[in-house]
């Protein structure tokens, strides 16, 4: 009897680690990485500006990430589907081998997701 209990205390405290390993580890990876810029890579390239400055950044693998809220003036996708959290709440979807410019309603980006 004693030692039934035994097993079911162990199984019942490997099933609430279990549980508890899933609760706290997220279930998307979120590996989004800002790089820098390289000519002859595929990466996406954003081109933005904020309060008189100027911005090109580069990104790599999939994840979502914030972008500030900076104007977007260009997008260039490579070999990455993209989709751009705009300050208003609309979410648009850009696919790979994408070029697109914004020359006079740039969109105010919150937030970038490489799918």
């Amino acid at each position: 009897m004693l030692s039934r209990m035994r097993k079911a205390r162990s199984v019942a405290a490997t099933i609430t680690a279990a549980v508890a390993f899933t609760l706290a580890v997220p279930a998307t990876a979120f590996a989004i990485d800002h790089v820098e810029c390289k000519g002859g890579e595929n990466f996406l390239k954003i081109y933005s500006h904020l309060n008189g400055r100027d911005s090109v950044d580069c990104y790599a693998n999939r994840g979502r990430t914030g972008f500030g809220s900076w104007w977007v003036d260009r997008i260039v996708t490579g070999n990455n589907d993209l989709i751009y959290y705009d300050a208003n709440g609309d979410s648009v979807r850009i696919n790979r081998w994408t070029d697109i410019s914004f020359p006079n309603h740039p969109p105010k980006v919150k937030d970038i997701e490489i799918l």
